[in-house]
């Protein structure tokens, strides 16, 4: 059974920078898709980031496309989402979710059946 465990969230001002972490346990054989979501009070939860375990793919929404990076640490079982120029609109929930299987890239919250916890995430402007 995959757990995923996110940190790093917090309060910042509007152009600054946040990583946040999601530590993935559990992992067994196979393709494991990661997803970064977020949701914000009064909307839906939306995908922000996609990657696979393992690999350099990854996939952006246009909305934080060039702002938001995803990166990984195998050693660590650990995945990143490096987000820079934050805009008071970024501020959500943020989530990590895991699915096995490709395909998943931009996929939306029903295809993933792996969270963590959320992470707060405030941009202040």
């Amino acid at each position: 059974q995959v757990q995923l465990v996110e940190s790093g969230g917090g309060s910042v001002q509007a152009g600054g920078s946040l990583r946040l972490s999601c530590v993935v346990y559990g992992l067994t054989y196979g393709t494991l898709c990661m997803g970064w979501f977020r949701q914000a009070p009064g909307k839906e939860r939306e995908g922000v980031g996609y990657t696979y375990i393992g690999d350099l793919t990854t996939y952006y929404a246009g909305s934080v496309k060039g702002r938001f990076t995803i990166s990984q640490d195998i050693a660590k079982n650990t995945v990143y989402l490096q987000m820079n120029s934050l805009k008071p609109e970024d501020t959500a929930m943020y989530y990590c979710a895991g699915r096995y299987g490709v395909g998943c890239l931009g996929g939306p919250v029903d295809q993933f059946n792996y969270w963590g916890q959320g992470t707060q995430v405030t941009v202040s402007s």
